[in-house]
């Protein structure tokens, strides 16, 4: 499906969705444009070429999961969402789409950290609109390759991430996004063992 055609109908499954079950807190189409599909177009851009698996966490209505994978069809997609009728939405926008290489996740991703097959499997890990803290930073990498990143999307300014990180967790880029909604890419890396 092209670029453009699968983000139209990934967007209109949202509004038809979001009517019934509240997918997103956003009301003005504009915004919404922007921050569910803009973003996660501009921040695809800066994935490693190299990436093939991402794993996102809290993926509520699709974004930037789902513009992300439209995106880059090249990657594997594993969208953890714990709240059913969201996830049964993903699983609907997957059908519809016929997105392939993508699977869902109706758990918190906690329950998740016992699944060895799950551990360093993912290339890139996304985050949006999820609270974090060295904790959760310290549990999601479980999930990464070492030299795998996390891709964590913020406003601009903001101090939300921890003041210590792991020591196995670099700040390594922050890429602009949305200059209207001062939105950024923070780009935290996993380091591979024995590199300091």
């Amino acid at each position: 499906m092209p670029l453009a055609e699968g983000l139209v109908a990934y967007y209109e499954l949202l509004e038809l969705w979001n009517r019934k079950i509240s997918l997103t807190a956003i009301d003005e189409p504009d915004e919404a444009i922007d921050r569910l599909l803009v973003e996660p177009l501009l921040a695809a851009r800066h994935l490693p070429a190299t990436a093939r698996s991402v794993l996102d966490v809290g993926s509520g209505g699709g974004s930037p999961a789902v513009p992300v994978k439209l995106a880059r069809p090249d990657l594997s997609l594993t969208m953890v969402e714990s709240k059913a009728r969201k996830a049964a939405f993903l699983r609907e926008v997957v059908r519809q789409l016929r997105l392939t290489g993508v699977h869902v996740e109706a758990a918190r991703y906690e329950e998740l950290l016992t699944r060895p097959d799950l551990h360093e499997a993912f290339d890139v890990i996304t985050l949006r609109a999820v609270k974090i803290d060295a904790r959760i930073m310290m549990n999601l990498q479980a999930f990464l390759k070492p030299g795998g990143s996390f891709c964590l999307f913020r406003s601009t300014g903001d101090t939300e991430l921890p003041d210590s990180l792991p020591p196995s967790l670099i700040i390594s880029a922050r890429h602009p996004l949305v200059e209207t909604l001062r939105s950024q890419l923070v780009v935290v890396e996993k380091r591979r063992v024995g590199l300091a």
